[in-house]
Order: C-alpha cells, then sequence, then structure tokens
C-alpha cells in the first residue's frame, strides 16, 4: 500500500509541477487576448477554445513522462529531471514574450529554442523510459504548429 502511495504521489507531483506553471501561463495569456483577438490570425489558426484543452493535455503528458523517469531511479533521471525544469521554465516565459510584453519576433526565436529544450527532454526521458519519451511527441508536434503559428502571426503583424 506504501508503494501504490509513493507511486501516486510522483505522478501528482510532476503533474501538478507542470499544471501549475500552464496555469500560472493562462493568466497572462487571459491578460493578453484582447490584444490577440485583434491580430491578423493565418488560416491555419485555431478556435481560442483549443488552446487551453491542448495546453492541459500536454502538461499532464509532461508530467507522467516525468514521473515515469522519476520512478526508475537511475543516475540520468536527474539530467533529464534538469531538462525538464527547463523546458518548463522556457514554456513559461514564451507566455509572457508572446502574450505579457507582446514580443512576437522575441517569442518566435524562444519558441524554436523551447522546440530543440523538447526534442533534448524526449530523448532524455527515451534512454530512461520509452513510453516517457513517446508520450512527449504531441508536444513536440505542438510546439512545431506554435512556431509556424508565431511566425505568422509576428509577420501579419509587424
Amino acid at each position: 500500500m506504501l508503494m501504490k502511495s509513493k507511486k501516486a504521489g510522483t505522478y501528482a507531483l510532476f503533474i501538478l509541477l507542470s499544471l501549475a506553471v500552464g496555469g500560472g501561463a493562462s493568466l497572462i495569456t487571459k491578460n493578453g487576448m484582447p490584444v490577440y483577438d485583434q491580430m491578423a490570425k493565418p488560416w491555419f489558426s485555431p478556435p481560442d477554445i483549443l488552446f487551453p484543452i491542448v495546453w492541459t493535455l500536454l502538461y499532464v503528458l509532461m508530467g507522467i513522462g516525468m514521473a515515469r523517469v522519476w520512478r526508475t531511479r537511475v543516475p540520468a533521471r536527474k539530467g533529464a529531471l534538469v531538462v525538464f525544469l527547463l523546458q518548463l521554465a522556457a514554456n513559461f516565459l514564451w507566455t509572457f514574450w508572446f502574450f505579457g510584453l507582446h514580443r512576437y519576433l522575441l517569442a518566435f526565436l524562444w519558441l524554436v529554442g523551447l522546440v530543440f529544450l523538447v526534442a533534448e527532454m524526449m530523448k532524455r526521458f527515451a534512454l530512461v523510459d520509452k513510453l516517457a519519451g513517446r508520450l512527449q511527441i504531441p508536444y513536440l508536434l505542438w510546439g512545431l504548429y506554435a512556431t509556424a503559428l508565431n511566425l505568422a502571426v509576428w509577420l501579419l503583424n509587424r
């Protein structure tokens, strides 16, 4: 019973940490939406309602992946944790650049870096737990999509 409790606690910790970062980012996003709503957007821009749904799922998958890696107790888990935390911080800061300060070119460049961090996180996760790495595929794909969307928004509104 104690083992199940520890396992659940590990999953809860990393999922809640990821969701907390997302929650903070959503506050910045909410404040920046009036400006974003007035901007020209590309034809491939999704409806606004899709963003919180997708991001919630992605944050949960990040947390599950990190929990799976952390529970392995192999030395490589510490490096994976560092990259996991770095990408969470970079993820949050992208929101600040894009929705908080409306610095769209900087946000685009930042997002390119974030995509590389996500790929590195996937690689480190997969070295420890293949499923943990695979769970990040939607995040990488969404990051690539978001990069194209961010670039298009900047180009259409400069």
